[in-house]
């Protein structure tokens, strides 16, 4: 027997991990709790913090507190 974890949208079933195994598998689908309920998320998608991050103009500068070390 194999346990994974996935979460149902709706429509269908989508893998938190990979499954391991590559031939017809027979499988019992259990309902546990909603998604809220629990600290399962489904991931993140690709490009989805766009915009929501900013990096300081001076990140690249030296710190004053490392002076002494880049000689």
């Amino acid at each position: 027997m194999l346990t994974i974890k996935a979460v149902y949208d709706g429509i269908g079933f989508k893998p938190q991990q990979p499954i391991p195994v590559s031939e017809n598998y027979e499988v019992v689908i259990t309902f546990i709790r909603p998604i809220e309920d629990t600290a399962v998320r489904p991931p993140f998608e690709y490009g989805c913090m766009h915009g929501k991050m900013s990096m300081a103009e001076d990140f690249d500068a030296p710190l004053d507190d490392f002076e002494e070390y880049m000689g």
